[in-house]
């Protein structure tokens, strides 16, 4: 079966977040810092996963990812920040 997993990145050097999901972390992690050539991640390298939530279903990541993208879902990504720091 496969996993999927929500992922919340961090750019100290920018302050700067961004919010995916994604079946594979590893690889959609090395995406971001690495592989892009273009795209909103490349311009805020280098990037730290600063948390991770796993699913069953493509669906329930897809809901959560775009829960974090709410203002009371931006909220919890600020407080992970802070603490975070």
């Amino acid at each position: 079966m496969e996993e999927f997993v929500v992922y919340i990145l961090y750019s100290e050097k920018f302050d700067k977040n961004y919010t995916g999901f994604t079946s594979n972390l590893i690889e959609r992690f090395k995406s971001h810092n690495e592989l892009e050539t273009k795209g909103h991640t490349l311009k805020f390298r280098p990037w730290k996963v600063i948390h991770v939530e796993f699913f069953n279903s493509k669906s329930e990541a897809m809901k959560r990812e775009k829960y974090l993208k709410t203002g009371v879902g931006r909220e919890f990504i600020k407080n992970l920040i802070q603490n975070a720091l």
